[in-house]
């Protein structure tokens, strides 16, 4: 991924607030996919010790989704109030409240 953005290497001068949050975007969107392509190849897994290892990982990369997610509430104050917003209509909507 990062040799399509070769400009986040070798940079002179600091990321802007805005490129801080692209870039935990792109973090997290990573993070994404590393969790579906672990637990999807564990459930391809018979032998109980490797998958075991293969559940293992994908639950470290959801603790660094969630670092970078709360990073980004930290850079882009506004999507963390959109969110938190969403959190709220759901529960008046559905019941279903969201506990972080």
């Amino acid at each position: 991924m990062l040799a399509e953005k070769p400009y986040l290497l070798g940079r002179e001068k600091p990321l802007s607030k805005r490129e801080i949050a692209q870039a935990l975007r792109w973090a997290i969107e990573a993070e994404l996919d590393a969790i579906s392509f672990y637990e999807q190849l564990a459930e391809l897994i018979e032998d109980e010790r490797i998958k075991h290892i293969f559940y293992d990982v994908a639950n470290e990369e959801k603790e660094h989704f969630g670092e970078f997610l709360a990073a980004l509430f930290e850079v882009d104050k506004e999507l963390a109030k959109y969110m938190k917003d969403g959190f709220e209509e759901v529960e008046e909507e559905t019941g279903i409240k969201v506990e972080l």
